[in-house]
């Protein structure tokens, strides 16, 4: 079932209401869909690479209302809809351990979670379940999926065809090391 999607999501890039289509996966994957928008938005940049910084700027949005939704399902659904999303990731005993620590760093978790190959969907449903003010979700939102999804548009835009095997094999690493890196310095400076 996962690869049909996946063939589905795929063939969307070439459709003519591409966009369209970005901004679908973009919002539902932010809250229920297992595919990420960057496989659409690669074949859509490289097609078409003067509307890259167009094409991030539609996932971003997408998926920061997406990530609203997932917030709403977390607070007021996570009963009937939350956690049977969450038990279907593998990711139901996640959430009992996570929640009690989640909050005090809840900045950071949305952050991660929004650039690193870590289900966005899933830290959008804890947002909501534990109760994250508001501001600081979407704030952080709006930070960590530009970042991700514009640094795809302008590896693609500067480097075209070549760069993508880098972005879709070693990109979701290297989001991840730099997060560590990122972390790791402000423990550091906080306990030195």
């Amino acid at each position: 079932m996962i690869r049909r999607l996946y063939n589905w999501t795929l063939s969307l890039a070439h459709s003519p209401y591409a966009l369209w289509a970005l901004a679908f996966v973009a919002f539902i994957e932010s809250s229920v869909f297992p595919i990420p928008p960057d496989l659409l938005m690669i074949p859509m940049i490289i097609a078409s690479p003067r509307r890259a910084f167009l094409i991030a700027g539609v996932a971003t949005l997408a998926s920061v209302l997406g990530g609203l939704l997932g917030y709403a399902i977390g607070m007021f659904a996570m009963e009937t809809i939350g956690g049977p999303i969450l038990q279907a990731l593998g990711k139901a005993d996640y959430m009992a351990e996570f929640s009690t620590r989640f909050n005090d760093m809840g900045f950071w978790a949305v952050l991660v979670a929004g650039i690193t190959p870590f289900p966005y969907k899933v830290i959008t449903i804890m947002s909501g379940a534990t109760a994250m003010p508001l501001g600081t979700f979407i704030f952080t939102s709006i930070l960590a999926r530009a970042l991700r999804f514009f640094i795809i548009a302008t590896l693609l835009w500067k480097f075209g065809e070549p760069i993508r095997t880098f972005i879709e094999k070693r990109l979701g690493l290297m989001f991840t090391a730099f997060c560590i890196v990122l972390v790791g310095g402000f423990v550091l400076v906080r306990y030195l």
